[in-house]
């Protein structure tokens, strides 16, 4: 049955807009209110009559109030379709001074051919302010996400040259800009320098590119006016904005907007990010909030990275001076040596070796283990170098290591023991060939690969060093006949560990040794160094130092 509507005709118009829950106000021509519903109090705290003949222009915020020659938000304007069947989101004044986010909707009342002064607009105002927070929260999530994914970038770069180059792209994917300049502070003179540009795969900026051969002080351009402020700085129309000094690029470039935030270690400013936009677009304080986080995360991130590396450089040069710049050269006899420090996070090993000539023409060779790492271990480690250097002119092995002994239980403070292995060897020319007196401070015996392949361990062992003043050391004398190789290396051989935890072992060397292709010293070492390596290969156990010394007298 059809639903009778005919007494609604009867209602007056001002009856049933007074009866909606959204405000409405109707306005004439020139913008003077006419009407106002009783939800318009609710909204923007306003009585409706107090409203009557007012301009719809004075609840706009000063800001926004469009000066004389401006037709800014008038309805004639609407009428030229500006606003006009459409939901447009802008702040009004509430009558206590606030500003209230509204949705607005515009409707014309009569013809387009109606005379402009007897037009009428009916505006209805619904409270945006619950969805403008919800859209907020979700940006601000957004951008938090963003952040997140800079950092877990970073943290996987190995160094900072590699961080810097992963924070454009990511930036730039998860923010959705189009190009990203990034600027590092030079340390010489201060200014700020290119160091990469980063542009999303449909875009390109050439005039851009071409302009980051500029370098920029404090307070020049945008750059140097982040790095002055130390602080983000947003230019919202860059072909106009006199602070931006590449205009006439950013035309050529049909790039519009842009942001620049400081990558701070503290208060020191290390470089300077910009975001580029082709959209003329707002930059939220939400974002901008976000970007100063991420380049001070950022910038604590790339200061660790260079610490690090400064002390990685550092830890290679005290690494460098614990071993010979270079092998000697020895007559009749060919000398190889490797060395790899352990896959810890220990900067400095453990492990040393030295050969050095003896005044009476014998020579003394030398292969030691520091229990640790670090600068504690290297301070052994040189202090078993250099004594060991001291006392060779006693031209016995035995000897040298009982001096080392006392010199390591000397320097034994309160804190933990620390010991030391090693093997030492001093070499000589006999009339039949070479031989080789050797002795052990609790370290693995040297090999002795002969000219048919056959391999034997030799020596004595004794206690470590630095454990017992009262331990006596002992000298084995061995020949090395023709075609002989003898091997001293660190318990980093055979305890490298593969993946299931398995020891490299010295059955493992002893076969290794045996092969061709360790029938001479460099053989010897290269061949043992690639098995520890393949050992190690993707064992989630770390790899401790290894030192090899390798000595073959020719056949």
């Amino acid at each position: 049955m059809p639903m009778d509507l005919g007494h609604l005709s009867a209602v007056p118009p001002e009856t049933l807009l007074d009866a909606l829950p959204d405000a409405v106000v109707v306005a004439d021509g020139e913008g003077r209110i006419s009407y106002a519903n009783p939800a318009i109090r609710t909204l923007l705290g306003h009585d409706p009559d107090a409203l009557i003949g007012r301009s719809l222009v004075r609840a706009l915020p000063r800001r926004f109030q469009p000066d004389s020659s401006s037709g800014a938000l008038r309805p004639l304007s609407v009428a030229q379709g500006e606003l006009l069947g459409r939901t447009t989101q802008l702040p009004l004044l509430h009558a206590a001074g606030h500003e209230v986010v509204v949705d607005l909707t515009v409707a014309r009342i009569g013809s387009p051919h109606t005379e402009p002064a007897q037009r009428s607009f009916v505006c209805v105002l619904r409270d945006a302010s619950a969805t403008v927070l919800l859209e907020r929260q979700l940006q601000v999530s957004r951008y938090l996400a963003a952040t997140l994914r800079v950092t877990a970038a970073l943290t996987e770069a190995t160094d900072a040259d590699v961080a810097f180059q992963r924070l454009l792209p990511t930036l730039c994917t998860e923010l959705d800009w189009d190009a990203a300049v990034l600027w590092e502070k030079d340390d010489h003179s201060g200014r700020l320098v290119h160091a990469g540009t980063w542009t999303a795969p449909d875009v390109d900026v050439p005039a851009l590119r071409g302009e980051t051969r500029r370098t920029f002080g404090r307070g020049e351009g945008l750059p140097g006016l982040v790095q002055q402020e130390r602080a983000p700085v947003v230019v919202e129309d860059l072909w106009r904005d006199p602070r931006f000094l590449r205009r006439e690029a950013a035309r050529a470039d049909d790039v519009r907007t842009g942001v620049a935030f400081p990558v701070l270690r503290g208060d020191a400013v290390l470089g300077v990010c910009e975001l580029f936009s082709r959209a003329r677009r707002t930059v939220p304080p939400e974002l901008i909030d976000v970007l100063a986080h991420a380049g001070r995360q950022v910038g604590q991130f790339l200061g660790r990275l260079r610490a690090e590396s400064e002390m990685r450089s550092l830890a290679e040069t005290l690494q460098r001076s614990l071993l010979p710049s270079h092998l000697p050269t020895v007559p009749g006899v060919e000398l190889a040596a490797r060395y790899r420090a352990g896959g810890g996070t220990a900067l400095v090993g453990g492990d040393t070796y030295d050969v050095l000539p003896l005044p009476d023409g014998r020579w003394m060779a030398l292969v030691a283990d520091v229990c640790g790492t670090g600068a504690e271990a290297a301070a052994l480690t040189a202090l078993t170098r250099h004594t060991a250097r001291a006392a060779s002119a006693a031209g016995c092995p035995a000897a040298v290591l009982a001096a080392v002994n006392a010199a390591l239980l000397h320097e034994q403070g309160g804190g933990p023991l620390r010991f030391v292995t090693a093997a030492c060897l001093v070499l000589e020319r006999g009339p039949d060939g070479h031989r080789v007196g050797i002795s052990l401070a609790g370290h693995p015996p040297p090999l002795l690969r002969t000219a048919d392949g056959d391999v034997v361990a030799l020596g004595s062992p004794a206690a470590p060093l630095g454990v017992d003043a009262g331990t006596v050391f002992t000298d084995h004398t061995v020949e090395l006949p023709a075609g002989s190789t003898l091997l001293l290396y660190t318990d980093g051989v055979t305890e490298a560990r593969d993946a299931a935890g398995e020891q490299f072992g010295e059955e493992g060397l002893q076969r290794l040794l045996g092969d061709a292709a360790c029938a001479d010293a460099e053989g010897a070492v290269a061949a043992v160094a690639a098995a520890v390596e393949a050992q190690v290969a993707g064992s989630r156990h770390e790899a401790d130092d290894m030192a090899l010394l390798a000595l073959t007298v020719p056949a």
